[in-house]
């Protein structure tokens, strides 16, 4: 293969802008707190919006605040070969995660300019809104709405905590667009690329730069409710309790035993419980937990589903409280299109880099546009496989090549 003539992106000049744009929001601890629809993000919004201008790219924007910029190719009538990712983070968040993937389509822009290169469709980068979801929900909103899976008007009534909606947000920031959402000129993209950190550790474990991502986890979300008596903890006997508590505390464990049956791609978290009246010396009478299972087929998440219910049921009864269940989310299994998947894949062998097949375990903006384009995801480690974090990073090279695959991978659906 001919890796010397390949065009590759200026690496140096992609790691100063995710360094420029993680100072909007810096914490002190080396993160980024931008959350969505905050002065903040707008900052972000307004620092890429204008590179993406003095990059010569036409910048829309639609009713729920997507960013659209748009680099012309040579024919007219082809349809655009995206990019994107977010730029909104978790109110501990860090430099990389959105953020890489929407800097890395803004250099392949950058990139292409300078090779004076013109592809025969048109490119393009986008940033999708709310893909957090930490100040709104639903999370992935943005995107969300652009596939269709909530109605822009849905979404912009969403309210925070303090009673300020999307829609509000949207006008206080400056970003609520015109542009119908879900509209592209020229028709649907032709494909979807999204580069982002890997947010686990498989590939640093691995010792691999490059994730060729084939399709993300299904998600299920439950909220319970384990209802006993409240009673005092010195004269109350064991045997005639009714412990909200202990019974959770055998729920949790059969939601790690359910996700462990379901290996490798299974997986189980208890990370929400509130228990009331939460005093030291009171039988605890009412436990509220979260459940979050994943896996990659539909199927799977069946079972878990049945295996839970059946498990706590049994608990219940044995710790006599009562428990109930209830489905708040639901993110069918996704797999990517095996077009996009595959040019992922030669496009990282075309510039020698290793790489690996991969599932991504997270939620992400590239799962809901796969719904209308065909989509794929490039992974790159970051440190210790943490994300969500102050402490995320990730090594320049490795970003460099995440972009560089990115760049070939357009090249090759966009001509």
């Amino acid at each position: 293969m001919d890796t010397l003539h390949t065009p590759r992106i200026n690496g140096a000049r992609l790691w100063q802008s995710l360094m420029d744009l993680g100072a909007l929001g810096a914490t002190p601890k080396g993160g980024v707190c931008r959350i969505a629809l905050t002065e903040e993000d707008k900052l972000g919004r307004d620092l890429v919006v204008r590179w993406c201008r003095e990059a010569g790219l036409d910048v829309r924007v639609d009713e729920i605040g997507n960013v659209f910029a748009r680099r012309a190719g040579s024919d007219p009538t082809a349809r655009a070969v995206a990019t994107g990712s977010h730029i909104d983070t978790q109110p501990s968040g860090g430099k990389f995660d959105g953020n890489f993937g929407v800097l890395a389509g803004l250099e392949v822009m950058r990139t292409l300019n300078d090779l004076g290169v013109v592809t025969r469709a048109p490119l393009e980068v986008a940033i999708w809104t709310n893909e957090e979801g930490t100040r709104f929900t639903p999370v992935m909103m943005g995107s969300g709405v652009f596939a269709g899976v909530f109605e822009a008007g849905f979404a912009c009534e969403q309210a925070d905590r303090a009673g300020v909606t999307v829609g509000a947000a949207l006008d206080a920031i400056g970003y609520r667009g015109a542009q119908p959402a879900g509209e592209v000129p020229g028709g649907m993209f032709a494909a979807y690329f999204e580069a982002h950190i890997e947010q686990g550790p498989v590939l640093e474990a691995a010792g691999l730069p490059i994730g060729v991502v084939s399709g993300a986890l299904g998600q299920q979300w439950y909220d319970v409710v384990v209802t006993g008596q409240d009673a005092h903890a010195g004269p109350t006997p064991l045997a005639l309790r009714h412990d909200a508590m202990l019974a959770t505390a055998r729920m949790i464990e059969a939601v790690n035993r359910i996700a462990r049956d379901e290996a490798p791609h299974g997986r189980g978290t208890v990370g929400y419980v509130e228990v009331t009246p939460n005093s030291r010396n009171v039988i605890p009478g009412r436990v509220d937990f979260a459940v979050d299972f994943r896996n990659l087929s539909q199927d799977g998440l069946d079972r878990m589903d049945a295996a839970m219910r059946a498990a706590f049921a049994g608990i219940a009864d044995a710790a006599a409280v009562q428990v109930e269940i209830r489905q708040v989310v639901k993110f069918e299994p996704c797999v990517f299109a095996a077009e996009c998947v595959n040019a992922v894949r030669r496009a990282a062998d075309l510039l020698g880099l290793p790489n690996m097949e991969v599932v991504s375990g997270a939620g992400h903006d590239a799962v809901y546009v796969a719904q209308r384009a065909p989509t794929g995801m490039i992974f790159v480690p970051c440190k210790d496989g943490i994300s969500h974090n102050e402490l995320e990073d990730a090594l320049p090279e490795h970003i460099e090549a995440g972009a560089n695959v990115l760049l070939q991978a357009m090249l090759s659906v966009a001509g």
